[in-house]
């Protein structure tokens, strides 16, 4: 891929509300680019979007409802004039070995983790003139984890699928990016949707992975491993 420069660049963050998210926008923002804010709670996305910027859009926005995804990208055209790039900074995780996984966990962490990125590229194929759409899968993509088997697993299929979309949209222009950051301070942990989360050393600055993120983006890098993060 060829370097990218992001300034004027109209860029869509889903899970913009959350602490990585709505760093990845303002680091976006930093460079010149115009970000929309996507997430489930309003109050909460308007008030990252004043952080990010006096000017800076917002919109409702729920991975899991599959008519939320055109609107989305509609609504997006429609305040920013188009669309050059997605960055997905959405998620939830869930803790617990695989035996003790219920049917309602299993099916938020595949919706909202696999399924619903999925769709987004599906509907970025179609409605982008080039540009670029980022999956944040992480590092238990590369490294499965116990006791997180499910998560593993989602973030491992959308890895896989973003690296084969990106042979498969090279044509047309389209980025796909995967991104895999090792474990961050964002606070996911103690907001898991099943199960407690096991001892674990800090993680990651989340403006440290935030400036990575985009700078991946600017360079025009194909993926980013965890070990692309250093320490």
């Amino acid at each position: 891929m060829a370097a990218r420069n992001l300034t004027g660049a109209r860029v869509v963050v889903l899970g913009g509300s959350g602490e990585l998210g709505y760093r990845i926008a303002g680091a976006l923002a930093a460079k010149g680019a115009r970000v929309l804010l996507a997430g489930r709670d309003a109050d909460r996305l308007r008030a990252r979007a004043a952080v990010v910027g006096p000017d800076t859009p917002s919109a409702v926005f729920d991975l899991r409802r599959p008519d939320h995804i055109p609107a989305l990208f509609d609504t997006a055209t429609a305040l920013l004039g188009g669309i050059d790039g997605i960055v997905n900074a959405a998620g939830v995780v869930a803790f617990g070995v695989l035996a003790d996984v219920d049917d309602t966990t299993m099916e938020e962490l595949v919706e909202v983790d696999f399924t619903g990125p999925l769709r987004i590229m599906r509907e970025a194929a179609s409605r982008l003139d080039g540009g670029f759409i980022v999956n944040l899968t992480g590092v238990v993509a590369e490294q499965p984890v116990a006791g997180m088997a499910l998560y593993s697993a989602v973030k491992a299929g959308l890895s896989a699928a973003t690296r084969a979309v990106a042979r498969e949209l090279r044509r047309s222009g389209i980025d796909a990016i995967d991104i895999r950051p090792p474990h961050t301070e964002t606070g996911l942990a103690e907001r898991a949707v099943a199960g407690s989360a096991p001892p674990m050393k800090p993680g990651l600055d989340p403006d440290h992975v935030a400036d990575r993120v985009v700078s991946a983006i600017e360079s025009g890098a194909r993926e980013l491993g965890a070990a692309d993060f250093g320490a």
